[in-house]
């Protein structure tokens, strides 16, 4: 790959430029000024459809639409992500997850910045299942997390079967093609149907999706081989991650979105360290597959059986020691902080610290953003290190 270290800085130093031009310029907020007034109309005039196709509820669409919501969900590709890495398909896992990490962001971004509605509930029916889809509803509308996510990431699974088997037949082609729109069709659907959004946030989602997809396909093994053998990568993510912390708009309510695009900043670090750390041992294209005699169904059912609780194990310790450290490094460096629920004596009024002058009297920074990226860090490194160095200690 040659010496990184020229692009690194250029493309750092262009997020420090954006971040300080759209604080200046009040970027953010004009663009909501634009763009809000025609995306709530767009909202409201939409609530008739959603109550058409609310004619039809009865428990088992609530009951299918509300299980196929949660089976695209966050929490389940967080599931599901780990047990690919350890299945075997390796680039495949740390693709889909640095691609869910992006989609994420600028989801979660262009919701913070339009700040548009959900449908007003009533007259539409909100159905929210369970607790994550209670959060969800607390985010902003537009565009739908769920369709974004969902484009991106099944368009990118039926990319990696077609070159990894080699198919180009025009039946399996449209075999594959066929099942992604009908995947994504039913996520809209049933976004719509449970009240969760509008007409316009789906197709927002849908557009949003196709367009990051396109681009990811162009640059995701440019991506990949930096992560694997590029110079300075564990310092130049570092540096991004931190970056990416200001590079996020402020809406005009706080909503979880913030929090969740930590998380996934969080794994993203976390992945590209330990995978960049042990690619040759552990996640190059020659490791063991499942269903293969190297990799059979019971290794990796004891894989599961081990790793799972291991991480969760890591996740728990990485938090608790993020509490304990990053307070006392901020009131060494005497930076003025608070916290919103992980450290109770700082939820009223932070540290009462001597200030840096770069600080003004007013600037408390939420510490708990710091221990929700270290916690996620933590868990996605003991994925794809921790957990790897314990399956080849067992032999499994």
């Amino acid at each position: 790959m040659g010496n990184t270290t020229g692009w690194q800085v250029i493309f750092l130093c262009g997020i420090g430029l954006w971040i300080l031009v759209t604080s200046v310029l009040n970027v953010n907020q004009k663009i909501r000024s634009l763009t809000k007034p025609w995306v709530s109309h767009y909202v409201i005039s939409g609530t008739p459809i959603i109550l058409k196709i609310q004619k039809y509820q009865n428990l088992y669409l609530d009951a299918f639409f509300s299980g196929l919501s949660c089976v695209v969900s966050v929490p389940f590709y967080t599931a599901f992500l780990p047990l690919l890495f350890w299945s075997g398909h390796c680039k495949l896992a740390r693709q889909m997850t640095l691609l869910m990490a992006f989609c994420d962001y600028i989801g979660n971004c262009m919701k913070d910045v339009v700040s548009a509605p959900r449908p007003s509930s009533p007259p539409v029916r909100r159905l929210t299942a369970t607790k994550d889809e209670e959060e969800n509803a607390m985010e902003y509308g537009l565009p739908s997390s769920h369709t974004l996510n969902t484009v991106c990431l099944s368009g990118y699974l039926l990319h990696y079967i077609m070159d990894y088997n080699g198919s180009n037949g025009y039946f399996t082609i449209l075999v594959g093609l066929t099942i992604v729109f009908l995947v994504v069709g039913l996520i809209g659907l049933g976004r719509i149907y449970l009240g969760m959004h509008s007409l316009i946030d789906i197709i927002c989602g849908l557009a949003l999706g196709l367009g990051i997809l396109a681009i990811w396909l162009s640059v995701s093994e440019y991506i990949d081989n930096f992560i694997v053998s590029g110079h300075n990568v564990v310092t130049f993510w570092a540096a991004l991650s931190f970056l990416l912390m200001f590079a996020y708009p402020t809406p005009e309510v706080p909503t979880p979105s913030f929090e969740f695009h930590t998380a996934f900043n969080g794994v993203a670090f976390g992945i590209v360290t330990g995978v960049h750390q042990t690619f040759h041992q552990y996640h190059h294209e020659n490791v063991a597959r499942i269903f293969t005699p190297q990799l059979p169904v019971s290794a990796f059912v004891g894989r599961v059986l081990l790793g799972i609780p291991t991480i969760l194990v890591v996740k728990f310790c990485s938090k608790a020691l993020a509490k304990w450290i990053l307070p006392i490094l901020a009131n060494t460096l005497g930076i003025p902080i608070r916290s919103t629920s992980y450290v109770p004596a700082l939820k009223q009024s932070g540290y009462n610290i001597q200030k840096l002058f770069v600080f003004s009297k007013q600037t408390l920074f939420d510490v708990d953003t710091g221990i929700r990226l270290i916690q996620y860090a933590g868990l996605a490194w003991s994925v794809v290190d921790l957990v790897p160095s314990m399956f080849s200690y067992l032999g499994l």
